[in-house]
């Protein structure tokens, strides 16, 4: 049974795999083209690119009904299939319109819109959902570990993803791109299926949450166990500012070599990697031993605070001009990111329980989306403006590192507030487990 059940497990990491495979296509590859080779303006492409993170709350309501409205008595491998089969055709509808289209026009437009809500749709619903699926399958101790090696697989999903896309698509050719996201979209739908299918447990216990999950209706739920509760309140607020303040840079790391450092292309670009392998070496060992050593909440503390002298780190560096130490920092950088990562990816699946897993999930989820978004914005806005008003690159960029790092304490200072077993899902839980008892 254990050996099967260690399968099963196994197995439900190729949906992983494919979420990282179709970031991969959408996020790298199509981006690049559209922009590079096509021409299309930048502010158009990102416009496109936002959709996904526009459309996040609907995770909310999708969370919800995955929760207590089951489809073909299932109520996450459904969702899962469907989600996939939506960021498929979504890939393809794309691909299409920069192909066939690839120019600006009303038409063009109209067809990127649709095409990038139905990918958003399924991304958001087949995330979500599979996130739940997790919670459901796995214990509270077991939960915080297994969410965080799922998380690797995402990422190795999306550096393999790039590696194949990269090489068949090393001259870009029009019908060369059509195959390979149609390529793409038949693997992510066969790895879904693959992954999803006969997981869920199907059990007195799920039954019970689903038939809870339900009685309470959408809007009173979203008031009482989300609004109201003052738990949820920090933890969202505590998600958006650690993603602002871990990834306000990710896009300007290399232009910071570049201008301050007076690093070459060459160099700047390798950044991203040593960036990667901090993430992905302080993921796997928080899967395997830091989170059953430090606790998932100590591990998100020790990410941020060494994430804050990174920052600090990366001031003094700009004023040395020591190139090799930044180089360094970008590894510490990576490692700090995937520590805080690791804490914050437990602390949200702990938060959820069997009759509202989906809907949290959903919640920060939405937090996840805004802080990628409203960091993203503010790190360009606040290079471009201090570059403006004080014509120093070394002055912007240290303005950035700064806010960072305030954002940073923030987060630490709301880790201190946080207590999972005051929120109004844990009480709902409690009470659900004490009737169940008094029935037996």
């Amino acid at each position: 049974m254990k050996i099967v059940r260690y399968l099963n497990n196994s197995r439900l990491a190729f949906f992983s795999i494919a979420y990282g495979l179709s970031g991969a296509l959408i996020g790298g590859t199509l981006n690049r083209i559209m922009i590079a080779d096509l021409g299309l303006p930048a502010s158009l492409v990102a416009f496109f690119f936002a959709i996904p993170l526009l459309v996040s709350p609907v995770r909310v309501w999708l969370g919800y009904r995955s929760d207590g409205f089951p489809l073909f008595g299932r109520r996450r491998e459904p969702y899962i299939v469907l989600g996939a089969l939506a960021i498929g055709l979504g890939i393809i509808a794309a691909t299409h319109a920069a192909t066939k289209i690839g120019q600006v026009s009303a038409l063009f437009i109209f067809s990127g819109i649709l095409s990038f809500l139905l990918y958003g749709l399924g991304r958001n619903l087949a995330h979500n959902t599979y996130q739940a699926l997790i919670t459901d399958r796995y214990d509270k101790p077991q939960r915080t570990r297994a969410v965080t090696f799922y998380e690797v697989a995402t990422l190795l999903g999306a550096v393999m993803g790039a590696g194949f896309i990269g090489k068949a698509l090393e001259a870009y050719e029009p019908g060369r791109l059509t195959s390979v996201a149609a390529g793409v979209a038949v693997t992510v739908f066969a790895l879904a299926v693959f992954a999803a299918v006969n997981q869920e447990p199907r059990n007195a216990a799920a039954q019970n949450a689903m038939e809870r999950a339900r009685q309470i209706p959408f809007q009173k739920v979203l008031k009482d166990v989300v609004f109201a509760d003052k738990q949820v309140r920090i933890l969202f607020t505590l998600v958006i500012f650690t993603f602002i303040g871990t990834l306000a840079q990710d896009a300007l790391l290399e232009p910071y070599g570049g201008l301050v450092l007076g690093m070459s292309v060459g160099d700047t670009t390798r950044l991203t990697m040593y960036w990667g392998l901090g993430v992905l070496a302080s993921m796997l060992l928080s899967g395997l031993f830091l989170i059953k050593w430090l606790g998932f909440m100590k591990l998100m503390r020790t990410g941020i605070v060494l994430s804050i002298a990174v920052f600090i780190g990366l001031i003094v560096v700009g004023m040395s001009g020591n190139a090799g130490v930044f180089k360094s920092l970008v590894f510490v950088m990576g490692l700090g990111t995937g520590l805080a990562g690791a804490g914050m990816l437990s602390s949200i699946i702990t938060f959820a329980t069997p009759i509202r897993a989906g809907m949290l999930l959903g919640v920060f989820g939405v937090a996840n989306m805004v802080g990628h978004a409203i960091g993203n914005l503010m790190g360009g806005a606040i290079v471009d403006v201090m570059r403006l008003a004080t014509g120093s690159a070394l002055a912007a960029y240290s303005t950035l590192f700064g806010m960072e790092a305030v954002m940073l304490f923030a987060a630490l200072y709301l880790s201190t507030r946080l207590d999972v077993n005051a929120s109004q899902a844990f009480v709902e839980e409690k009470e659900a487990v004490g009737a169940a008892a008094s029935a037996d």
